[in-house]
């Protein structure tokens, strides 16, 4: 049997087993075409899956219940509104799609820190930010074969609110910095935090600004990262199924009390976490 064919059986019998994958439902559920968010690309039924790259990275690729494929890109903040597109290659060869990104306005945020370091760090403090910071892009570039066990991604703690949506234009004690790149929820030190979806954990770290950090790996460049932990439950390498725990919510890092942040980036691009679990909002 062949590679391809074997990687065909294998899509087949992984998106069998999740109905909610069926059909319209990932466009339905997925397709939000703004600077932040994810765009669903059909792309035909060939026999193979075809090959996607967007902005130079490998993108999702899955089957809906018709047997055609979509391409699932994730789309960076900082792409502006307008025309992209993507290379799909296949073994007739390569073209390029082009696909729409609609705009999108996000909020201000102003957030007041009592520890200056955190707003203006010391040169030994940006040495170690330029190394954690290599390390995590490193994390956020992987790239799995597997088809992911679930998009519709479970909330990865129980209860409280989100405190701070996607996307939100930050500002530390006046000064800009980089929007916020994830969702925060606000719930008490300890909460155990849940796998969204089925994941081999890629690296842990306790970092300058994300405090304890785990990078959780759901296959074909889906990648989930808690960070501000008070405790990490697992280790690299280690396969932790839908529901398991892996670590407790905290404070630690660049952090003003307890909450989760959580990040997901598809495509090495941080895209809106709510779209995962059905609560995007234009």
């Amino acid at each position: 049997m062949s590679f391809a064919i074997s990687l065909m059986l294998f899509a087949a019998a992984a998106l069998a087993s999740i109905p909610a994958q069926a059909g319209g439902f990932i466009q339905r559920l997925l397709d939000k075409p703004v600077p932040g968010g994810v765009a669903v690309i059909p792309l035909g039924n060939a026999p193979t899956a075809p090959t996607v790259t967007y902005r130079g990275h490998r993108t999702m690729v899955l089957r809906d219940e018709a047997g055609d494929w979509l391409a699932i890109v994730g789309i960076p903040l900082d792409v502006k509104p307008g025309v992209q597109a993507i290379s799909v290659r296949t073994p007739e060869g390569t073209r390029t799609l082009d696909f729409s990104v609609r705009d999108k306005t996000y909020e201000a945020q102003h957030i007041r820190l009592r520890n200056k370091r955190q707003v203006n760090p010391t040169p030994a403090d940006l040495a170690r930010i330029e190394k954690e910071l290599a390390e995590q892009t490193a994390a956020y570039r992987s790239y799995r074969e597997r088809i992911p066990s679930n998009v519709l991604f479970d909330k990865p703690v129980d209860g409280g609110h989100l405190s701070s949506p996607f996307g939100l234009r930050r500002f530390f004690n006046g000064e800009p910095r980089n929007p916020h790149s994830g969702l925060d929820f606000a719930v008490p030190a300890g909460t155990p935090v849940k796998a969204p979806a089925d994941g081999k954990v890629i690296l842990v770290g306790d970092y300058f600004f994300n405090g304890k950090t785990i990078f959780l790996d759901h296959g074909q460049g889906l990648i989930s990262m808690f960070c501000h932990l008070s405790s990490i439950d697992v280790k690299p390498g280690q396969d932790v199924a839908r529901g398991g725990i892996v670590g407790r919510v905290g404070a630690t890092g660049r952090a003003t009390g307890p909450h989760l942040h959580w990040n997901v980036s598809l495509n090495d691009a941080r895209v809106d976490p709510a779209i995962f679990i059905g609560a995007f909002k234009p």
